[in-house]
């Protein structure tokens, strides 16, 4: 490395005597210890000195160079030249869930991934052959439900868009529904001879207000309405709120309880579109659920929306409450003939 010196630089040795054939050296330390050797000598260099306009000069000789062990350099260019190839053990056999190549499939029971075999994924089933597989793929120790999920082109955040009706099981749900009723006046006799499980009016609204909650539906006559308004923070995110699209604000309360009681079931569309129906029990026999999973479709299809566009329905499946999902052919749903 070169270094070229000025009378104001550091570290620089210079000689101001008349022999000018014997040059002054200034060694520099070197501050990176794995460098090679490297010395450079400057040529003298004369620099003029003294004030402005003098003639004096003084020759200066530099030079620097690196105390480096020539041993040890070449021991380190043998190490770093020689490249040791590590040798890796393979990778171990997963075992058990962890060898599922699905992840979902991971975090499934045992019994699951066995009945899930019953099924082929992405083939599409007629609507009896799904039904008698479903029943094969219930082996639980409780009775499970049976639900229908269809998932349509529609959007409900438009208003036009928006899906809620119900639909009247023939067969029924295979459930026990507790039915309570908010009336006053006549319209509270004509309801307990109708066989509801809980009548009242004002008493009853400051109970729900207290947290009263055991029913399944709750039916309000007209005028009750002002006062069920109130109740909309408590009744609305349990999907409990009177509703006339549902079938539970209605004046002919007697009507209402019956269908409730025999399997009147209502649905509709969550943000994403999909509806989810229960239609019966796998302990029903083929034919029961068959006929009201075909009410089921029928009232969906009927309820279509205005503002729906193209093809309404996208997809369809059927299961049970912890069962794997087989998937419908639509065009055969649509068009099944009993």
């Amino acid at each position: 490395m070169a270094v070229c010196a000025t009378h104001s630089s550091m570290m620089i040795a210079y000689a101001a005597s008349k022999d000018l054939t014997i040059p002054s050296l200034f060694s520099f330390a070197n501050p990176r210890p794995n460098n090679y050797l490297s010395v450079a000598v400057c040529p003298p260099l004369v620099l003029l000195g003294g004030r402005r306009g003098s003639n004096r000069q003084f020759p200066v000789a530099v030079a620097a160079e690196a105390d480096v062990d020539t041993e040890e350099d070449a021991e380190q260019n043998e190490a770093t030249s020689t490249t040791a190839t590590a040798v890796l053990d393979p990778p171990k056999p997963k075992k058990g869930k962890a060898a599922l190549l699905l992840k979902r499939d991971r975090t499934r029971s045992k019994r699951f991934l066995e009945i899930q075999k019953l099924r082929e994924t992405k083939k599409e089933y007629d609507v009896k052959t799904a039904i008698s597989l479903l029943k094969q793929t219930s082996n639980t120790r409780f009775v499970e439900s049976v639900e229908a999920h269809f998932r349509l082109n529609i959007d409900p955040k438009y208003n036009d868009q928006q899906l809620r009706a119900t639909v009247s099981l023939p067969k029924g749900t295979g459930q026990t529904v507790t039915v309570a009723v908010l009336a006053q006046g006549e319209k509270v006799d004509e309801a307990k001879n109708a066989g509801a499980d809980i009548v009242g009016s004002d008493d009853l609204i400051e109970q729900i207000k207290g947290g009263f909650m055991e029913f399944d539906k709750l039916i309000a006559s007209p005028d009750m309405m002002v006062k069920v308004a109130g109740l909309g923070k408590i009744l609305g995110p349990r999907g409990l709120m009177p509703n006339p699209k549902a079938g539970t604000v209605t004046a002919n309360i007697p009507q209402a309880i019956e269908e409730f009681k025999k399997g009147k079931v209502e649905f509709r569309a969550d943000k994403t579109g999909i509806v989810h129906i229960p239609f019966g029990k796998v302990n029903f026999t083929e034919e029961d659920l068959l006929i009201n999973f075909l009410a089921a479709v029928k009232s969906v299809e009927t309820n279509k929306p205005k503002g729906a566009k193209g093809v309404y329905w996208k997809s369809a499946h059927i299961c049970s409450s912890m069962g794997p999902s087989i998937k419908l052919n639509i065009r055969e749903m649509i068009d099944f003939k009993p």
